[in-house]
């Protein structure tokens, strides 16, 4: 079972439970109240469940759910506010430190693979959408590799009927924006990403023919950096 169907039927039973709450009131069989003190704190655990599921980068899915908990804890009366207030930075600097720490080590191969193709390439197009959204097609054009800068807007970049001959990579940052790379099916993506409060999703539907080429396939790396931010590759 892929992400997208795990965090599909995560939100479907979440509106089950909500919609028979409901209905067991109306009939008169319960007297569940759904407003609950600091019910509002489910806009935040929720999505951030979700996001453990659905999205590759879960760092910004943790905190999340980190800081919703903790508030719904204050709202209860069981944590004093203030101390989740005092506690929220230094708990979120300990997270980003664990981080670098351990996420790169899971990482060491794609991030090599990077930095080498960072020195064998010749400088990157670059494409910057601030307050803005740019489409960019590369249609019958070889690629061999972009840099993306996306702030306050959105970038899509299609490599849908792009010639990949060799190995490539593209860095793509999103700074409260969204980035969504368009990659043929033959392409392999490896992703080595840092996100707060945002993440990458790779929502392509892989069929098992993708799964038995991926040694054989060529790759696109993408570097990715996204801060209130996301990229999808779809």
């Amino acid at each position: 079972m892929n992400n997208k169907n795990i965090s599909r039927i995560i939100w479907g039973i979440a509106l089950v439970v909500l919609g028979s709450i409901f209905a067991l009131n109306a009939l008169g069989l319960t007297e569940i109240s759904v407003f609950f003190k600091g019910w509002w704190t489910l806009f935040i655990i929720v999505p951030s469940l979700v996001g453990l599921f659905s999205k590759r980068d879960k760092f910004g899915s943790i905190i999340g759910l980190i800081i919703g908990v903790a508030l719904l804890l204050s709202a209860q009366g069981i944590l004093e506010f203030a101390l989740v207030w005092k506690l929220a930075i230094p708990v979120i600097i300990v997270l980003i430190g664990l981080k670098m720490i351990f996420g790169s080590s899971f990482n060491i191969k794609t991030s090599e693979k990077i930095k080498e193709l960072k020195n064998d390439s010749q400088s990157f197009k670059k494409d910057t959408a601030a307050f803005s959204t740019h489409t960019i097609n590369y249609d019958g054009q070889i690629f061999e590799g972009t840099v993306l800068d996306a702030v306050f807007g959105s970038i899509t970049c299609d490599l849908s009927n792009a010639r990949i001959e060799k190995d490539c990579m593209i860095t793509a940052s999103a700074v409260f924006a969204g980035i969504d790379i368009k990659v043929p099916d033959y392409v392999q993506v490896n992703i080595d990403s840092n996100a707060l409060f945002g993440g990458v999703s790779d929502k392509r539907n892989k069929t098992e023919n993708q799964y038995n080429q991926q040694d054989k396939a060529l790759t696109l790396y993408i570097e990715a950096n996204c801060v209130f931010g996301g990229v999808n590759i779809i």
